[in-house]
């Protein structure tokens, strides 16, 4: 892991998609998943759970020709406890 990475976590909105199968890149169990997540959603989701999200424009790898962006936030939990905390509070937002 680079240097810049240590104490964060690195991921995509795709991997808290509900409409991406695990395959495909989804991280989380559907149930705790959100549909077609939007960047600022999920920047909001984690500036309220207090993670300081950075974002990154980068190509996801298994999708590399769709230029997207990438959120680095703090690491305070596991990842995949992380992304279902984030997508959780996606839902309350959105009120699903």
């Amino acid at each position: 892991m680079k240097e810049e990475y240590k104490g964060k976590i690195v991921f995509w909105p795709i991997n808290i998609d509900s409409t991406v199968s695990i395959r495909k890149g989804r991280k989380i169990p559907l149930d705790a998943a959100v549909k077609n997540p939007r960047l600022q959603e999920v920047i909001e989701a984690a500036q309220k759970l207090g993670l300081n999200p950075e974002v990154e424009r980068k190509s996801y790898p298994r999708n590399w020709w769709s230029q997207t962006a990438r959120i680095v936030v703090d690491k305070k939990w596991s990842k995949r406890e992380t992304l279902k905390r984030i997508s959780m509070e996606i839902k309350r937002r959105r009120g699903t």
